[in-house]
């Protein structure tokens, strides 16, 4: 119900206003008040107090929502109470179960069975992939100089993870482990060569690791086309609309591509990450949907911007 002071129902019964007038001031305090409820949008929760990949797609995930808060209303973001496996959380997206909304590699089934939002949350970063080593092993990838030697060694990734089967696709042999974090558990015992992380990701990574054996490799780098898009669940059309509207407004204005540039992790990344004297393998994504904005330049990371 509608809480008006004393002072105010002791004018109204004054001035014997009409009632059209009183339902007008009601309303009026409904909207200061608060009364109308934001949207709630439950997101996955990170995989360890240390993973921090999850705040830049938060950060996307909230500018869109705000540029359209003024016509489509208040919004709140509510983490996940578990920590689930990329197959577990897009399954539970695809039921509407216990998540809204996922950030996720795409591929052709991903689209079919979610309603993606098609904008690279990433310009295409992701598929610029570099290694983690073993510290004792840094010197053997020095001297690779095609992917065929590349072939000889064996990488790691998530069982649920599209790079697996973009990795497989390109004859590269793969170990895979259904834990993010058991990978590196793997790789420092020894059972898989490499570890090829984002372009973004394996400085802080392996920071965080800090008590194994592990460094980033310097001279190679990995090449494939691989948006990130937002996916909601099929239903969920008004969202997917409201997200597409947000983040083209902040491609627009500027603010998109002032997050990629200025996030932490890729700040550092395009200062010292050693992007441009690499040898690059070019390699194919069969997972690529047809529908992939490739033409629309404003939405990919150039190579030409590259300066180290």
């Amino acid at each position: 119900p509608i809480k008006i002071n004393t002072g105010f129902k002791s004018m109204l019964r004054m001035k014997k206003l009409p009632f059209v007038f009183i339902l007008k001031v009601q309303v009026a305090l409904l909207g200061l008040n608060g009364y109308c409820q934001a949207l709630e949008i439950r997101h996955i929760k990170p995989a360890s107090q240390i993973d921090q990949r999850n705040q830049y797609y938060l950060g996307l995930l909230s500018m869109a929502l705000e540029k359209t808060r003024a016509l489509e209303g208040e919004f709140q973001l509510i983490e996940s109470k578990v920590v689930m496996p990329q197959g577990r959380a897009l399954k539970e997206l695809e039921k509407s179960s216990s998540l809204d909304i996922v950030w996720s590699m795409s591929t052709i089934e991903r689209e079919e069975k979610l309603l993606p939002i098609r904008i690279p949350l990433l310009k295409g970063l992701l598929g610029y992939r570099v290694f983690i080593v073993r510290n004792e092993d840094n010197d053997k990838f020095k001297n690779i100089e095609n992917l065929t030697q590349l072939k000889s060694l064996v990488a790691g990734q998530g069982h649920d993870w599209p790079d697996t089967l973009i990795l497989k696709a390109n004859d590269l042999p793969v170990v895979t482990s259904p834990s993010y974090g058991g990978l590196f558990e793997m790789l420092n015992n020894l059972r898989f060569d490499y570890f090829p992380r984002g372009i973004q990701e394996p400085w802080a990574e392996v920071a965080s690791h800090a008590g194994m054996n592990i460094v980033v490799e310097d001279t190679l780098m990995l090449k494939y086309r691989a948006p990130i898009y937002f996916f909601v669940n099929v239903n969920n059309t008004a969202l997917a609309d409201r997200l597409e509207r947000g983040l083209r407004l902040a491609i627009n204005d500027g603010s998109f591509d002032e997050h990629f540039y200025t996030s932490p992790v890729n700040r550092s990344v395009f200062a010292s990450g050693k992007m441009k004297g690499r040898k690059i393998f070019q390699l194919e994504n069969p997972l690529l949907s047809a529908k992939t904005p490739l033409d629309d330049e404003t939405l990919w990371f150039n190579d030409s911007e590259l300066k180290n």
